[in-house]
């Protein structure tokens, strides 16, 4: 089933900056020539056809395998391949941040406002950055009422306070001291949120081997042109394959004619979907959809069926050895799949421990969590077969647990079908009611699955 766009993009026609060309596409494809950037004649950039915007799309009957095009890496955009990659590499260490996305960052306030950047005609896809739709861009008010529940306000917070810590902290300071290349009046803290969103929605990290990001932390991200015009579906058709020369994507199965070729950004639930690139897949679309129970939630139901005031405190006993041990924390959550428990060993050691006595509390301190593997490896995969095999006081628990979780919404599960199933009402609902209505609808039908498994 077709997603919705990743993002809305420019328009053919339309003005675009820096170039007033009335085809951007035509000006971007002669810049992939020149770039080196190698398209099969199987495929073809197009609005039409596409979902929405720009989207590529099979001009011929495509194999599995098949290359679709190749971006050299010189052809790449990175704080490495902008005119000012030097100067940001003598620069890197006043540069480092939480993010790790500064150095872009910069590379792409500079080049999205040069007027001589060869990158150009890369930007000239876009208008400029207004058209992005991330819930960092709603008023809160609006993300309070559309979002409740879903993780995602709280994800917009921290994005704005970063956001706004590096621009005071880093950026500005950097740009102040090379004023020659920077111009706080013309780099500013809007434009510089616009880029992050930017950043979310069309880069790309390089995928390290395990033991490397071990070492090292993840890669960098980067723009790869081409490649991130290609809209993302949880049932994609093609994958981007990295190679020391170049980055190549390469169709994953038979594609017909005519068909949009969709890329994956990864195992990506709803939510995030819609915090970092603007959009969520329409139920039953997404297979890798989640719902988050607040890890705190669990302790708020294991207190309400406290009886007593030495119950109450046993469970803040319990959840003070459960932070000890790094299984649970304040802000955390139990991630649920449609199939099983994302976060199964900190979910069963939770239930385990918030359901004991006192006596059984007491004694499993002592032998510091330690119990026999056997047991560990019956409750490791919270398989949804497992999570219906629970024990009783375990079940209760996270019943109840599930129950607190809903209430968390402003709406119910009925009210959202109805909304689904009456096509005349869900096309009054602006986009972001729309794409707001995905994520829960998605969030409340796997936690009702799972009221029905531990019923």
């Amino acid at each position: 089933m077709a997603s919705a766009p990743k993002r809305p993009k420019v328009a053919a026609g339309s003005s675009v900056r820096g170039k007033g060309s009335a085809d951007p596409i035509s000006s971007f494809l002669a810049w992939c020539g020149r770039a080196g950037v190698e398209l099969s004649p199987k495929v073809r950039l197009s609005r039409e056809g596409a979902v929405a915007g720009y989207g590529l799309l099979a001009a011929e009957e495509l194999e599995r395998g098949e290359v679709l095009f190749t971006v050299p890496r010189t052809a790449l955009l990175s704080q490495h391949t902008s005119s000012i990659g030097g100067l940001l590499q003598e620069a890197q260490e006043s540069l480092q941040s939480q993010s790790g996305w500064v150095p872009l960052l910069l590379a792409l306030l500079h080049e999205y406002t040069a007027s001589n950047s060869w990158w150009q005609p890369y930007f000239s896809l876009w208008q400029d950055f207004s058209s992005l739709d991330h819930p960092m861009f709603w008023p809160e008010e609006e993300r309070a009422r559309l979002l409740q529940g879903t993780s995602i306000p709280e994800a917009v917070d921290k994005d704005l306070a970063n956001i706004q810590l590096e621009y005071s902290s880093i950026i500005l300071p950097f740009m102040e001291s090379h004023p020659d290349i920077f111009d706080p009046k013309v780099h500013t803290l809007e434009l510089y949120k616009q880029l992050v969103a930017f950043v979310m929605a069309y880069s790309f990290q390089e995928p390290l081997e395990e033991e490397d990001e071990d070492e090292k932390g993840p890669n960098p991200p980067m723009m790869v042109p081409v490649a991130d015009i290609l809209n993302h579906v949880a049932n994609h058709n093609a994958n981007l394959e990295y190679t020391p020369q170049c980055l190549q994507m390469v169709s994953t199965r038979p594609i017909s004619k005519g068909q949009e070729i969709f890329n994956t950004y990864g195992q990506m639930a709803n939510w995030q979907l819609l915090h970092m690139y603007g959009f969520a897949e329409p139920y039953p679309g997404n297979t890798n959809d989640t719902a988050d129970v607040q890890m705190v939630t669990l302790r708020r139901a294991a207190l309400r069926r406290a009886k007593s005031e030495a119950e109450q405190q046993l469970v803040r006993e319990q959840w003070d050895f459960l932070c000890q041990l790094e299984m649970v924390g304040e802000e955390g959550a139990f991630v649920l799949g449609w199939d099983e428990v994302l976060t199964e060993e900190e979910l069963s050691m939770t239930l385990k421990v918030l359901c004991m006595s006192a006596e059984e509390f007491q004694e499993y301190k002592e032998q510091d969590g330690w119990e026999d593997d056997s047991e560990e490896e019956e409750t490791s995969t919270l398989s949804n077969k497992a999570l219906s095999r629970l024990k009783a006081p375990c079940k209760k628990l996270l019943y109840d647990s599930v129950l607190l979780t809903l209430e968390s919404y402003r709406s119910d599960l009925r009210a959202e079908q109805e909304l689904l199933d009456t096509k005349e009402a869900f096309e009054q609902l602006s986009r972001r009611e729309q794409q707001a209505l995905h994520v829960r609808y998605g969030q409340k039908r796997i936690l009702h699955q799972l009221l029905q498994l531990l019923a």
